[in-house]
């Protein structure tokens, strides 16, 4: 009897001091946390105090230099003068700034600076042009000065579609797409093949898994470029060899609206020149001005995109040459297609012209034309024939 009394009296002993024990560990791990995190803190305010001394060293170091190379300006001229001035007020205001982020740098505050340095700032126009320029290897010396002569090389009888050669392989195949939608390709041996009457018997059938919408696609490096149909701005790679999709992109902005108002069906115009791959389409933003956009054709990444002046109404198709834009517009009704707007991504002295450039010797539309930078000729679709128009360049000025 006495034991089982001492037993119930050590139960809340021994109860109450495990408790204990419980809760002093609990502390010592709040304490280790609450350290752990000060030091944290403490290491990351080191590191923003002494980023902010680089910031301040590294602006005075670049104000000197500033100061020093405008000093040498003649500033008694009248197109520099109120440049330097507005450098000066702001390398004041600046450093006005910088004097006092150096005064609180013992302070616990961190403050980022995002402003960019004033010689990003000097110098953000000159490198885009350089780089754009190195993007599209700018070696084209020649332009457009008038189209020669034409040559009906076939008449199919479909009143749309497209038709080209590949200006990326040596080869002299013929490919046609006809129809605004359709997922069959017809391949050539050659032009003399397609020629031929019964020219569908020789052809080669290459099946596309997602039919394409409109004319404008193109075909480059053994890849077809399309707009898939049904949806609004999508492009595909196709590789044509091995009949299977190679990639795919969503080209911004594009799809809403027709790239050309003659041409409803065709709302991104994919183009080839000396330089790769383009798109040309319309957007509402742009009043429906024709919008260029360079695309890396191995990786299908968007490179530059440039707001053209040249209007969609009117419009029945457009290509792209040496870097140049060239639009062509034509009657409602069908009349003498002429080139009344060419614009050059790389030539802002030069870079919209209206040379109404005439086609020669027909009368009628086209759906689609297409530059062909090995032959320097347009491949075009217009009333249901296929027409090779060869043209005449001249050195640029």
């Amino acid at each position: 009897m006495v034991a089982w009394q001492a037993y119930f009296l050590l139960i809340p002993l021994l109860t109450s001091t495990t408790g204990a024990a419980q809760y002093m560990m609990q502390d010592a791990a709040l304490l280790n946390y609450i350290d752990r995190r000060f030091l944290s803190l403490e290491t990351r305010l080191e590191k923003c105090n002494q980023d902010l001394l680089d910031y301040v060293e590294e602006f005075r170091d670049f104000s000197k230099i500033v100061l020093s190379r405008l000093a040498g300006l003649h500033t008694d001229k009248a197109e520099v003068k109120s440049e330097v001035e507005n450098l000066l007020t702001r390398l004041e205001h600046a450093q006005r700034d910088i004097d006092y982020f150096g005064s609180v740098t013992d302070s616990n505050a961190c403050i980022e600076v995002h402003e960019e340095l004033v010689k990003q700032q000097l110098l953000e126009e000159a490198e885009e042009k350089k780089k754009l320029k190195l993007m599209l290897n700018a070696s084209c010396d020649h332009s457009l000065a008038g189209i020669k002569s034409l040559k009906i090389v076939k008449k199919t009888g479909e009143k749309q579609g497209s038709w080209m050669k590949d200006p990326g392989k040596k080869h002299t195949k013929i490919y046609l797409l006809s129809g605004p939608v359709n997922n069959i390709i017809l391949e050539f041996a050659n032009i003399m093949t397609f020629m031929e009457n019964n020219q569908t018997l020789k052809a080669r059938r290459v099946t596309l898994p997602f039919p394409w919408e409109g004319t404008g696609h193109t075909i480059y490096q053994g890849f077809l470029f399309y707009h898939r149909y049904g949806s609004l701005n999508e492009i595909i790679k196709f590789n044509i060899l091995r009949r299977n999709v190679a990639d795919q992109m969503l080209l911004p902005g594009a799809g809403r609206i027709p790239a050309y108002q003659l041409s409803p069906h065709t709302k991104i115009d994919l183009a080839v020149d000396e330089q790769g791959l383009w798109a040309l389409h319309a957007e509402p933003e742009t009043g429906g001005n024709i919008v260029i956009t360079k695309i890396n054709h191995v990786t299908l990444a968007v490179e530059h995109t440039w707001d053209s002046p040249c209007s969609s109404r009117d419009a029945e198709a457009a290509f792209m040459a040496c870097n140049t834009l060239h639009v062509v517009y034509n009657l409602p009704s069908g009349g003498s297609s002429r080139i009344q707007c060419v614009y050059d991504v790389l030539d802002d002295a030069n870079a919209y012209r209206n040379p109404g450039l005439h086609f020669p010797k027909r009368r009628g539309s086209h759906s689609t034309i297409h530059y062909n930078p090995k032959e320097k000729q347009l491949f075009a679709w217009g009333d249901g024939s296929q027409i090779i128009y060869k043209l005449h360049t001249e050195q640029k000025v």
